[in-house]
C-alpha cells in the first residue's frame, strides 16, 4: 500500500493505492468510502489488498474533509462530491476503470456513472445511498425524517455523533449496528475509528452533506427514477441486517438496473465489507473478472 497526494483545481486529495505485481497490465478499480468519520483505510484496508492480489490496481481516495484529505473550500454537497470524483479520475488520467462505493460512496458511485458512463466499465454498490426517498421506510418514516431533519438543523445530530464517535463505551453500543459479527469488531478497528473521530475536522464534511441531503420530508437525492437506464453493469452488495438502508431497497434497485447482480450477505449489517469480507471480496472479484473478460 502506498499513500499519495494529487492536486485538484481547489486543493489536495490524499489517496491510497494497492497494486498487483504487474501493475502496467492491471485493470483499475476506484473505491469510494462512506460518510461519518470513514476514510479509505477504514473502508477498504481489508478489501483492497485482496483485489490487488487478484490482479487489480486499486485507488481509494480520502474524500475532502475525511482521513488525510483537508476540507475543500466548498460545502460538501452530493453534487460537489460527485463532481470531485470526476476531477480525481481526470487528474490521474484514468479511463476504462470500475468504480465502487460504500453507503455515501455508493451514492457518489451512482452519480459518477450517470455523469461519466463512457469512462466506467462497471459499478459496485455496497449498502448504497440513493435507493430510498426517505431515511427509513414504514408508517413512521415521515416522522423519523422530520425528527432527523430537526436534529441536523439544530446541530444536535452532529453533537451526538461526535460524542458517540469519541467514546469507547458509546462505540461498543453503536458499532454492532454497523458490524454484526462480533469477531469483526476488533480492538484495532475501534482504535482507528476513535482516532478518526478525534481529528480536528471530524464530522464537519459529513455534517455539511447531511444539511444538503436531509430535507424535512424527504432525501434530496433519490436515484430510483434513473436506475432503469443505468448505463453500466452493477454489482449490488447488501447485508440482510442493514438497519441504515434496508435490504428491500437494494432488492428493488436490483430489479430496476438492467444489468444488475444482487449479493445479499446473510447476517451482515451496514458496514458489509467489514462484517463479511470473504463474501464481499469474492463477489467483487467475480464481478470484476466478468468486466475484464468483456473488455
Amino acid at each position: 500500500m502506498v499513500r499519495s497526494t494529487v492536486e485538484l483545481s481547489w486543493g489536495p486529495v490524499s489517496y491510497l493505492e494497492w497494486a498487483p505485481e504487474r501493475v502496467d497490465a492491471a485493470p483499475t478499480v476506484v473505491l469510494l468510502h462512506g460518510g461519518g468519520v470513514d476514510s479509505a483505510s477504514l473502508s477498504w484496508s481489508n478489501v483492497a489488498p485482496r483485489l490487488a492480489a487478484g490482479g487489480y490496481r486499486v485507488l481509494a481516495p480520502d474524500h475532502p474533509g475525511y482521513g488525510d484529505s483537508p476540507p475543500a473550500p466548498w460545502p460538501s454537497t452530493q453534487d460537489r462530491l460527485v463532481g470531485y470524483v470526476g476531477e480525481f479520475v481526470d487528474a490521474l488520467a484514468l479511463d476504462g476503470y470500475a468504480v465502487g462505493g460504500l453507503s455515501l460512496g455508493g451514492g457518489m458511485t451512482i452519480g459518477h456513472v450517470l455523469e461519466r458512463p463512457e469512462k466506467v466499465t462497471g459499478a459496485m454498490l455496497l449498502a448504497s445511498y440513493g435507493f430510498m426517498p426517505r431515511l427509513s421506510g414504514g408508517p413512521l418514516s415521515g416522522l423519523r425524517q422530520a425528527l432527523t431533519w430537526a436534529m441536523v438543523r439544530t446541530g444536535l445530530l452532529k453533537t451526538v455523533s461526535r460524542w458517540s464517535g469519541r467514546s469507547r463505551r458509546a462505540m461498543a453500543w453503536v458499532l454492532p449496528a454497523l458490524i454484526g459479527d462480533p469477531a469483526a469488531r476488533t480492538p484495532e478497528l475501534v482504535d482507528e475509528i476513535l482516532s478518526a473521530a478525534r481529528a480536528d475536522h471530524a464530522f464537519e464534511a459529513f455534517g455539511q452533506w447531511q444539511r444538503d441531503q436531509v430535507r424535512w420530508n424527504r432525501l434530496a437525492t433519490d436515484y430510483r427514477d434513473r436506475l432503469a437506464t443505468f448505463p453500466r453493469p452493477a454489482l449490488i452488495v447488501h447485508g440482510d441486517k442493514d438497519s441504515s438502508v434496508p435490504v428491500a431497497a437494494a432488492r428493488a434497485a436490483a430489479e430496476l438496473i438492467p444489468a444488475a447482480r444482487l449479493e445479499v450477505v446473510a447476517g451482515a449489517a451496514h458496514w458489509v465489507q467489514r462484517d463479511r469480507p470473504d463474501v464481499v471480496v469474492s463477489a467483487m472479484l467475480e464481478f470484476l473478472d466478468t468486466l475484464s473478460a468483456a473488455a
